[in-house]
């Protein structure tokens, strides 16, 4: 009779740890961002607001939007939070993505050394300027939405990054290490304005080129397809973004700042 019971009691443990299993995996999804998003404070501010409200928790995985993107494209994440544009449409018409939102965006900004006295009349000026007076570019050279952007801006001018020589250092790291080395070195970087503001050690650098349209950072929020990973929680990915768009979303999103400036604007739709 014992056996029984104890039978009986170790299969009902087994029961319930089996369900206790798969509901925490229900309310578990993962978001693989920009580390600007993260490191900025914007995702850990949200997350920890909605995963009281829906008792869902939110795994970030802060990496440049190359690697979030084939983090996604391997069917390791529900949700990516990236802010290249182009990358985001190829990967939706590759149908790696379910759907994508224009979700916020600010903008970059180029920094260089407070004695640099010759201002910014365009970012071709301004590009040419230290390309052929050979001044110090610090490159995040990780396939990150900034690294994509600066090559671009470079490209649009007809300079090629892969051409120059020793006075442009592709460092491969993130935009606190660039704007650290940038700031140790007096040197020239590219990097988007939330970075930039929440920023501490700035003290050799200020902002060069800003407010011009080239350096508009839109970011996209993508619901990666459930095909790709049969485990994908979907249901509970779709409630995050409809979250994030919301009216609530939308003012957390335009109310959040540091050192008394909105890193980021909700789009409108």
């Amino acid at each position: 009779m014992l056996k029984i019971i104890f039978l009986f009691i170790s299969c009902s443990l087994i029961f319930l740890f089996i369900n206790f299993s798969l509901f925490a995996k229900e309310k578990k999804i993962f978001l693989a961002s920009t580390t600007s998003t993260y490191d900025s404070g914007l995702l850990p501010y949200l997350n920890e607001i909605f995963s009281e409200k829906y008792n869902i928790t939110i795994q970030v995985l802060a990496l440049g939007t190359g690697q979030a993107l084939r983090a996604a494209q391997d069917g390791n994440v529900e949700i990516v939070l990236v802010h290249h544009t182009p990358s985001e449409i190829n990967f939706m018409e590759k149908g790696y993505g379910l759907i994508r939102y224009n979700l916020m965006y600010n903008d970059y900004v180029i920094v260089g050394p407070n004695d640099d006295m010759f201002g910014c009349q365009s970012i071709k000026s301004k590009l040419k300027y230290i390309y052929e007076n050979r001044l110090t570019f610090i490159s995040r050279g990780d396939d990150s939405g900034t690294h994509k952007k600066e090559l671009e801006l470079w490209n649009t001018n007809n300079l090629f990054p892969d051409r120059f020589k020793s006075w442009y250092l592709n460092i491969g790291q993130g935009m606190g290490s660039v704007l650290l080395m940038a700031n140790n070195k007096k040197a020239y970087t590219l990097s988007d304005r939330g970075t930039w503001i929440s920023f501490n050690r700035k003290n050799n650098l200020k902002v060069i080129c800003e407010n011009l349209p080239p350096l508009i950072n839109q970011y996209g929020i993508i619901i990666v397809n459930p095909l790709l990973n049969n485990n994908l929680n979907i249901r509970e990915a779709k409630i995050y973004v409809g979250w994030l768009l919301s009216n609530e979303g939308k003012n957390l999103i335009n109310g959040f700042r540091k050192k008394d400036k909105q890193l980021f604007f909700f789009n409108n739709y």
